[in-house]
């Protein structure tokens, strides 16, 4: 009994565990590393593993000091390229067993690496929200007292020709409102119907195929996602502001074959903040303009933030702002050839959270 309850034990842990020989060739894989590889024990048995091995070699590096000088190591965050070209993040320990054998625990991260990154991306939601509110406050009041200055002044000059200038005074605190306004974003809350995604998109090409016919569009669409609720009206404005941002990036950097991807998918464990949902809808939206500068990427999110001369900074902070309403988030992936950004959306909504959010809408 008890020689057999080592093996069942190793074969039901949830951590990935692989016995190398001296040359680093596999002598036993678990059913978890099987999982995590992608690649049957059969398969492998005597061969070096690629994705410990292969490639820049650092892996295999650390692997072999480990066994030469019989002493555990153990790497965090480490990236690992495997067979189907997939990269995942793990964090792995190397003991060394005996002159000849070296035991490797795998332990995935991917998905705490994203719910860390979901968490800090919420929290800078609220902080944005929070500072923009009360900068609309310190301004707006004042702008109101400047136009009705202006108003009563105008009634009051005896040079009708002076009353240009006191036109110009209200049409420039209106335009500053009116930018203060959108900085807030929407400002009714989503009303939360059955919403067609594919239907959305569609709406969204055919107004970018409105202002320009120099994009080829690409559909990569999961066509038997269900509708989510959400917001029509408000999810358009939202993937717009996205593709119009791509569009005008690959046209102002003269892109050639400038090509826009809608991409649907529907995913699993979403945890934003303290919700969870155990499913969203997944819309990606990708570009093979320039990229996003690296100095942007960490506000790309913020107000007033623009990579373009021509840009208000506006257009993705209203997305952000739109998706958080509907417990959604926008994660965004870029380097120089292809840019996408995520925009994620449950199927089913928090009660809880809705109640919470009509409580906050100014």
């Amino acid at each position: 009994m008890v020689e057999g309850f080592f093996p069942r034990l190793l074969e039901h842990l949830t951590t990935a565990v692989v016995l190398l020989d001296e040359e680093l060739r596999v002598r036993w894989m678990n059913p978890a590393a099987e999982a995590l590889t992608g690649l049957s024990f059969a398969r492998v048995v005597n061969t070096r593993l690629k994705c410990l091995t292969g490639h820049d070699g650092q892996v295999g590096k650390v692997l072999r000091k480990a066994i030469d000088d019989q002493h555990p190591f153990t790497q965090r965050e480490a990236a690992l390229t495997l067979a189907s070209g997939d990269e995942i993040t793990v964090d792995y320990t190397a003991t060394p067993l005996s002159s000849h054998e070296l035991l490797i625990e795998l332990d995935p991260i991917d998905l705490l690496l994203r719910i860390a990154r979901e968490e800090a991306l919420l929290a800078r939601q609220e902080m944005i929200k929070v500072l923009t509110r009360g900068l609309a406050h310190e301004i707006k009041n004042p702008l109101g007292g400047i136009r009705g200055a202006a108003q009563l002044l105008e009634r009051d000059l005896p040079d009708p020709e002076l009353t240009e200038f006191t036109h110009i005074i209200v049409e420039e605190a209106d335009r500053l409102r009116d930018l203060v306004d959108r900085m807030l974003g929407p400002n009714t809350l989503p009303r939360h119907e059955a919403v067609n995604i594919h239907e959305v998109l569609g709406r969204v090409e055919r107004l970018l195929r409105a202002e320009t016919d120099s994009v080829r569009v690409v559909h990569d669409y999961d066509p038997s996602l269900p509708d989510v609720a959400g917001d029509s009206a408000q999810l358009i404005q939202a993937v717009l502001n996205v593709a119009r941002n791509a569009v005008q990036a690959m046209t102002e950097s003269n892109t050639e074959s400038p090509c826009l991807t809608f991409k649907t998918r529907a995913g699993r464990r979403f945890n934003p903040g303290a919700e969870r949902h155990r499913q969203m809808c997944e819309i990606s939206i990708i570009d093979n303009g320039p990229g996003i500068p690296v100095q942007l990427r960490e506000s790309l999110f913020y107000p007033m933030i623009s990579g373009r001369a021509s840009g208000s900074g506006l257009g993705l902070s209203i997305a952000q702002s739109i998706l958080h309403q509907h417990q959604g988030l926008i994660e965004c992936d870029s380097r120089p050839g292809r840019t996408e950004f995520r925009l994620v959306v449950p199927w089913a909504l928090s009660q809880r959270r809705i109640t919470t959010t009509a409580g906050d809408n100014p």
